[in-house]
């Protein structure tokens, strides 16, 4: 049998394992503006049936200056500065949300617009990993963006390129973006397999690239350092790597050369979480040298959970999962989705989790999921939405530029010094919505303010979004 054929076989069976929940808000809704706010990040040339009325081309000249055309892609978050390490992440959690809900995104209507998201982000990587042992990382210069509130579409800013090569090694970046390649060529498998293998080779070429040259890169510092260093990205690619074609290289590799610890995070510095719960799910599906991998998948669970007797991540009094300020939606949003997704693998294999003397079912692993996407649509102390355009009192201030600043017209000529004057300190709602954008959320003590200026409170990122696509789409159909 093809692996498509067990792929589409393996998805088939699992809708009959899923673990339903009671609704409480309009998933289907908050699932929909979710990926509109996806697409207001696009950069470039513009589809002609793009969803945000307010958003145009933009940089459509990023690469010129290499020799390389770099059009397209997506801004990270509230600037206008397109980071190759979070926007492969993005990339990569979107399409594993295509990957193991295909049938409720499909159900809901929204697999096709997943699909665009998707391989706007890939047609992109495909452009800045044309070169081998090369990659084009990064478009756009931080200090001058920063210098300057404007709209990508009106933006006079350097649009400078930066890369990694055999010099100037990346491992996190490269292998981040071959596991966005090889899980991008999953879900593309049955769509378009022309496409689908331009990925895989692509994602192959990425990983060797990333495992043979090693080194950490720190041109995207201070805004996407990474601390956690590049075991977790080469674990992450391999995996996905072998999902998508079951060669041995692959299964050596996670074997025979990767790390792996326990921790309470995942996000687009720390992906070991994630691959462990793909790599349990492998092992529940037969294959037992993954077995270590299963019980580190719990030990995260374990160390998440605030009834466990291992629990680590701090809940804030209303109940909020709460790592870091700034942006702390992006672990609220990937907590519910491994949740979500390792809910609905128990439920199939009848497993249980075990921390220490207390044992955890599929449906209390959903259960959290789903107070944690509730949180941010409005079940929480202050009793409002921190998505933007959606259920009670919703943001109106939101960190972006795009948003904050009236659409101009082409060649409009805008000082940058006012335009801090004119769009940012100013307590005015943005004129432009930012619809479903899941901002930087509460602190530590379920306080939130809604202004632009706080930034931590009040900026939305693209992998914020994109952990959160899966669980809502879950959520839309059998909640």
């Amino acid at each position: 049998m093809s692996e498509s054929g067990r792929l589409m076989i393996s998805l088939t069976l699992f809708t009959s394992f899923v673990v339903c929940v009671n609704a409480q808000f309009n998933y289907k809704e908050a699932l929909t503006k979710s990926i509109i706010f996806l697409e207001a990040q696009r950069s470039g040339k513009l589809p002609p049936k793009h969803r945000p009325p307010w958003r145009g081309d933009s940089a459509l000249e990023d690469g010129k200056t290499v020799g390389v055309d770099l059009v397209g892609g997506y801004y990270d978050a509230g600037d206008n500065v397109k980071y190759g390490f979070p926007m492969a992440f993005t990339v990569t959690t979107l399409a594993w949300a295509a990957y193991f809900y295909k049938a409720e995104l499909t159900s809901a209507g929204e697999m096709k617009n997943v699909l665009d998201g998707i391989k706007w982000g890939t047609d992109y990587f495909l452009k800045a990993s044309t070169f081998r042992n090369r990659l084009f990382v990064q478009v756009g210069d931080p200090v001058s963006d920063h210098e300057c509130w404007m709209r990508p579409e009106n933006m006079k800013s350097s649009r400078k390129v930066l890369e990694i090569n055999t010099n100037r090694p990346g491992t996190e970046i490269a292998a981040e973006t071959a596991a966005a390649m090889a899980a991008s060529s999953i879900v593309f498998r049955d769509v378009d397999k022309t496409y689908s293998r331009s990925l895989l080779n692509a994602a192959k070429k990425l990983f060797q690239f990333a495992n043979d040259y090693r080194g950490t890169f720190d041109g995207e510092c201070p805004f996407y350092c990474s601390y956690s260093g590049y075991h977790d990205e080469l674990l992450w690619g391999a995996t996905w790597l072998y999902i998508a074609t079951k060669r041995p290289i692959y299964l050596k590799y996670i074997q025979d050369e990767s790390t792996a610890v326990i921790v309470s995070e995942f996000s687009w510095d720390l992906k070991f979480a994630g691959a462990q719960v793909l790599l349990s799910q492998l092992y529940w599906e037969g294959q037992k040298e993954f077995q270590t991998f299963r019980q580190q998948a719990d030990g995260y669970i374990c160390s998440v959970l605030p009834e466990s007797p291992y629990h680590q991540a701090f809940i804030t009094p209303g109940g909020l999962v709460h790592l870091r300020d700034g942006a702390n939606a992006q672990y609220v949003t990937s907590t519910a989705f491994l949740f979500s997704v390792y809910s609905d693998l128990l439920a199939r294999y009848r497993m249980q989790v075990t921390c220490g003397d207390k044992h955890f079912t599929s449906v209390q692993l959903m259960h959290f999921a789903k107070r944690q996407m509730d949180y941010l649509l409005g079940n929480n102390p202050i009793k409002r939405s921190i998505m933007v355009g959606f259920g009670r009192n919703p943001p109106r201030q939101a960190h972006h530029r795009g948003a904050s600043v009236p659409v101009l017209a082409p060649n409009e000529e805008v000082n940058c010094g006012m335009s801090f004057v004119y769009w940012y300190n100013t307590n005015k709602p943005n004129p432009n919505e930012l619809t479903g954008a899941i901002l930087g959320g509460p602190d530590r003590q379920d306080r939130f303010v809604d202004s632009r200026v706080n930034s931590s409170y009040t900026e939305p990122c693209t992998y914020v979004n994109s952990v959160a696509i899966g669980v809502l789409a879950k959520l839309a159909i059998h909640a």
